[in-house]
């Protein structure tokens, strides 16, 4: 099929900075789509201009529209990475389309650093909830972030300061490549600068001493999350995340939710893994939902119910936990849902909960286990082993 749309990135120095070919397909479009900074950027060019709607969703049947004119879409910089050009090839046949990328903002950010881009971590929070960068805070971590407006970076530096990385040094670019290029540098725990609203932030973290380890790999210590004693306890967490294996962009049920440990953890241990809550009760759901914002995880879906019910028309998961509740009738709605090479965790502490695994283990195979955590904890001025309740794990993969 002959592309008959362009989609061309574009950065601060204009047309200018177009390759002789990519300039000549802007300069030849019939109709040309982009923000206000996108058609300020190209205003030599004499075309139709379409501005961005909103919502986005409503740009798509314009763009198929245009279909036999010659068309131009711009955006910033590359347009597969972080921008509207993924979107645009997922809702037309990427046969039909031609990218013409420009100089990334990470590219750009990276040279002003003199940061290699294989050692640092990319992220965008522009139009995406800024708390999700928490996951990605760690000692000697370098993050350079495409922000969503001007109070951005403070909104990061609260974050980084109060979880011990206070003396992070903080960098904001602005308007890069270009003639109004401006650079603020400070540390989060001072962070003052009024900054442009369109901006990319770099940052060099910098732990303190007691600063708060939140490592991607799951078991976080269990008084990182706000609960009522009801919870997979951190190390039952690290062996049902390891059964539940999150992969990127994957989606997990996870009924019987609580306070929403699993459900966060799998979240930040891979890049846009989802996760849908199944929690009846109010008081726990908002728990999950403090625990999700604060760790980093703030696209966690709730839903109030009870499985099997609630399971009701709810997008097919990649694995699904039950930390509760488990009966033949969720396990089978649950299990009908699972997607082809799903994998399913449940976990019982009870004597009742713990029969109803081992008769389903008993017909559905799979593996199951005992776990059995001692901790140590002072006994008068001494020090023994206390127990925690014992946990039989039952998991499986849907071949």
């Amino acid at each position: 099929m002959t592309p008959w749309l362009h989609i061309v990135g574009i950065g601060e120095d204009g047309l200018a900075g177009l390759t002789p070919a990519t300039r000549a397909v802007v300069e030849a479009a019939e109709v040309i789509v982009g923000g206000d900074r996108h058609h300020d950027l190209s205003g030599a060019v004499s075309a139709e201009r379409i501005a961005w709607p909103s919502p986005f969703d409503a740009m798509i049947d314009t763009i198929r529209k245009l279909k036999g004119r010659r068309a131009v879409i711009l955006v910033t910089g590359d347009p597969l990475w972080f921008s509207v050009g993924a979107r645009i090839g997922r809702a037309i046949d990427p046969s039909e389309i031609t990218y013409h990328p420009q100089l990334s903002a990470f590219q750009l950010a990276a040279a002003r650093m003199g940061w290699s881009l294989a050692d640092v971590e990319t992220l965008t929070v522009h139009g995406r909830p800024v708390e999700q960068m928490i996951a990605f805070i760690q000692p000697d971590a370098r993050l350079l972030i495409l922000t969503t407006g001007a109070e951005t970076p403070a909104r990061i530096a609260a974050f980084l300061t109060e979880r011990g990385f206070g003396a992070s040094k903080m960098t904001v670019l602005a308007a890069m490549g270009g003639d109004r290029e401006q650079r603020f540098d400070g540390t989060a725990d001072s962070w003052s600068h009024e900054v442009p609203a369109f901006n990319t932030l770099a940052v060099d973290c910098i732990a303190a001493p007691d600063a708060a380890l939140l490592p991607r790999v799951p078991g976080l210590a269990d008084d990182l999350f706000r609960h009522d004693g009801t919870m997979t306890k951190q190390e039952v967490r690290a062996a049902t995340l390891a059964k539940l294996m999150p992969m990127r962009g994957a989606l997990l049920w996870d009924i019987g939710t609580g306070c929403g440990s699993v459900a966060v953890e799998w979240m930040r241990a891979a890049r846009y893994a989802r996760a849908i809550g199944i929690e009846p009760r109010a008081d726990r759901r908002e728990m999950a939902a403090a625990n999700a914002l604060a760790l980093g995880a703030p696209r966690l879906e709730l839903i109030a119910g009870e499985a099997p019910d609630a399971l009701a028309g709810l997008e097919a998961p990649d694995a699904i936990f039950i930390g509760g509740g488990l009966s033949p009738d969720v396990f089978e709605a649950a299990w009908s849902a699972l997607k082809p090479l799903g994998r399913m965790v449940a976990n019982a502490v009870t004597l009742e909960s713990e029969a109803e695994l081992i008769a389903l283990h008993r017909v559905h195979g799979g593996q199951l286990v005992k776990l059995q955590i001692n901790r140590a904890e002072p006994v008068g001025s001494l020090t023994g082993w206390r127990p925690l309740m014992p946990v039989t794990q039952w998991s499986l993969v849907k071949r």
